[in-house]
């Protein structure tokens, strides 16, 4: 092998490298922001369960879902309601 080929051949490893430890990120990043989502959605759910301005918010967030899919996740879902007592 030429000192050119193992310097080729180097330079893509690096590429490589490169690229796992960008997808690496990628893919923690999306974890971290998903994990987010589920930790404000189950607050949302809860302080809703405890106070109706927040079953407000529910309210209008579902309003928003545009999506045939994501309709069908809350199919027969109903949301917390605050205890009357």
């Amino acid at each position: 092998m030429t000192p050119i080929e193992k310097a080729k051949q180097q330079v893509e490893q690096a590429k490589a490298r490169y690229q796992a430890l960008l997808a690496r990120q990628n893919a923690e990043e999306r974890k971290l922001d998903t994990r987010r989502k589920v930790i404000l959605g189950g607050l949302l759910m809860d302080a809703a369960g405890k106070d109706e301005r927040f079953g407000r918010v529910i309210d209008e967030l579902m309003k928003r879902i545009t999506r045939d899919h994501d309709h069908k996740a809350f199919e027969g879902w109903q949301k917390p309601e605050p205890d009357k007592s």
